[in-house]
């Protein structure tokens, strides 16, 4: 017989060590225990779970509302139609008397690891080993205890699952949609709303940004290479205009007829000078001006909210 699980999991670099029981009876009533022995050894073994038979276990009791009805297997696993309740009878949209508030809940392992006999218990959306809960009418982020992102579901329709793991399988793809009506369950007008996806890792809103458009950012890193090439092509026709002026300035010279008296300007810098002034006010500082305007351009269509190329996602956010 299995004594103990001593098994290792890495997450994110991190060694987390399990140890639990393989078979946990220690909360378990005498009665129960008596009641599945038959004295036959070989037969009893049999009936201790191995082949999936019957197996004696501590299951927690659960306290049924009146409107609930219940499937109950052998095993900690239930499946609840009822109303709205997360917790206690008075809890939930049930638990106020609304109507519009059905629910489903499929549930395994009540008090998860920790499971005793002659208890009685509501739903534990915390503790509880795994669930599919199914509501009409909830506030379902509040009741898993749910980080905010881009805003808590109020009196909405929800379908939550929790696990330990999760895993959601498809051999050809998968989609998350939203928006795709034009009212919700409430009979309420949602046709102007946009609605994203937060993916929230560790239930924190802490660093929660805008996912990026990766086509868009590839088209506006393009560009914006083309502005910094056409502004590297401003700046090197500068620089030729400006050493014209320069090797004119460095070899220019000067007649003069005596000593004392002022001397002429040189013929080649006089005729040299004007010219540079001229393209750096017609050329330079025109396509200086034009490189900005694109620069500005580029940031209002690119990292701008309002741009048609925003390469942020304007719904969905990741952290």
């Amino acid at each position: 017989m299995r004594k103990e699980s001593n098994s290792q999991t890495t997450h994110d670099k991190r060694t987390i060590a399990v140890y639990k029981k393989a078979i946990d009876k220690s909360n378990i009533s005498g009665g129960k225990t008596s009641s599945t022995s038959t004295g036959n050894l070989s037969y009893d073994t049999l009936r201790n779970g191995v082949f999936c038979s019957e197996i004696a276990e501590p299951l927690p009791n659960f306290v049924q509302a009146d409107c609930e009805t219940i499937q109950r297997g052998k095993n900690n696993n239930y499946i609840v139609m009822g109303r709205d309740r997360p917790k206690s009878r008075n809890s939930g949209y049930g638990g106020k008397g609304d109507t519009q508030a059905s629910m489903i809940d499929m549930v395994v392992g009540r008090m998860a690891s920790n499971p005793m006999d002659d208890v009685y218990v509501d739903p534990d959306f915390e503790t509880d080993a795994a669930r599919i809960y199914i509501s009409q009418k909830s506030d379902i982020d509040e009741y898993f205890g749910i980080a905010e992102g881009s805003g808590n579901a109020k009196t909405k329709s929800a379908i939550a699952i929790k696990a330990d793991a999760l895993r959601f399988i498809s051999r050809e793809g998968i989609k998350l949609v939203t928006g795709t009506d034009k009212k919700n369950s409430q009979g309420i007008d949602i046709a102007s709303a946009k609605f994203g996806v937060d993916i929230i890792a560790n239930n924190t809103t802490s660093g929660l940004q805008p996912m990026v458009k990766g086509d868009n950012l590839v088209k506006g890193i393009k560009n914006l290479t083309k502005h910094v090439m056409k502004l590297n092509g401003i700046v090197e026709g500068l620089l030729i205009e400006q050493d014209k002026l320069n090797k004119e300035i460095k070899d220019h010279w000067h007649v003069s007829a005596a000593a004392g008296i002022r001397t002429s300007s040189s013929p080649t810098l006089k005729l040299t000078a004007p010219i540079t002034i001229k393209r750096h006010f017609s050329k330079t500082k025109v396509s200086l001006r034009t490189n900005r305007t694109n620069l500005e351009n580029f940031q209002k269509n690119y990292l701008s909210q309002s741009g048609a190329d925003y390469i942020n996602s304007r719904y969905n956010k990741v952290n």
